[in-house]
């Protein structure tokens, strides 16, 4: 797949599991992956973040965080809390560039919704996304509101001529209401696309071999896996 944004409607729907899921896949088929978190937020020095849930969930090694603020905050405001210089995104272009160079499978995780600010410019992982030519994966919610949600991330990234790669149902509920399952076909009417994947809520607490096999069946052919589209997976 190459080089791939993992994005998302909003914070806490699942990002950086979808991300685990599909650095899983790619190591699993033998592929040398690298993991990029431009900006860490809401971690103190030192503790794992989220390349650290990646590295336990599919044991990527090639892993790259290259700000981190403590306060969970956008990363422009986490910034600025901290008394700290902003993440430059064309300096970070050019280093995931870089690293795509010579690796099969570059995967990106933005940090909350697609447009957080990342600088008082009001850069963000979107304008990232259209620096590098990448395409985004959104990862959504799959509860009431989600519709909307998707819908504007997507008129967000076509308004950049950002492709996008899919829509992924971050944290799919053991015992799904009413709005999760007209959700589940909705999304792609949304989508204009057949569902890139639905992973199952609690993922990122499996051990390795069976999140792989989560991953597998959760995410679609494109992605690595076999899942088929809401109502075929």
């Amino acid at each position: 797949m190459g080089l791939i944004i993992v994005s998302g409607t909003d914070t806490g729907v699942g990002k950086t599991v979808t991300t685990a899921a599909i650095a899983a896949l790619a190591r699993s088929r033998g592929e040398r992956v690298a993991v990029v978190k431009p900006a860490q937020t809401g971690e103190p020095p030192g503790a794992p973040g989220d390349l650290g849930t990646v590295a336990a969930l599919a044991g990527v090694t090639d892993r790259h965080e290259l700000a981190r603020y403590p306060d969970p905050l956008s990363p422009e405001a986490a910034a600025r809390a901290a008394g700290r210089p902003a993440l430059d995104l064309q300096w970070a272009a050019s280093y995931i560039a870089a690293l795509a160079e010579d690796r099969p499978q570059v995967i990106v995780e933005g940090a909350g919704g697609l447009l957080v600010r990342y600088d008082p410019a009001g850069s963000t992982i979107a304008d990232l996304a259209a620096m590098l030519a990448a395409p985004v994966l959104v990862v959504a919610a799959a509860g009431l509101g989600t519709l909307n949600h998707t819908a504007l991330t997507l008129e967000a990234l076509a308004a950049r001529k950002v492709v996008c790669a899919g829509v992924v149902i971050g944290s799919w509920p053991a015992q799904p209401g009413l709005a999760e399952r007209s959700n589940l076909s909705d999304l792609e009417t949304v989508g204009g696309q057949p569902l890139a994947g639905t992973l199952p809520a609690g993922a990122g607490r499996a051990g390795r071999a069976t999140f792989l096999a989560l991953a597998q069946r959760g995410l679609s052919p494109a992605l690595g896996g076999t899942f088929g589209g809401a109502g075929r997976g």
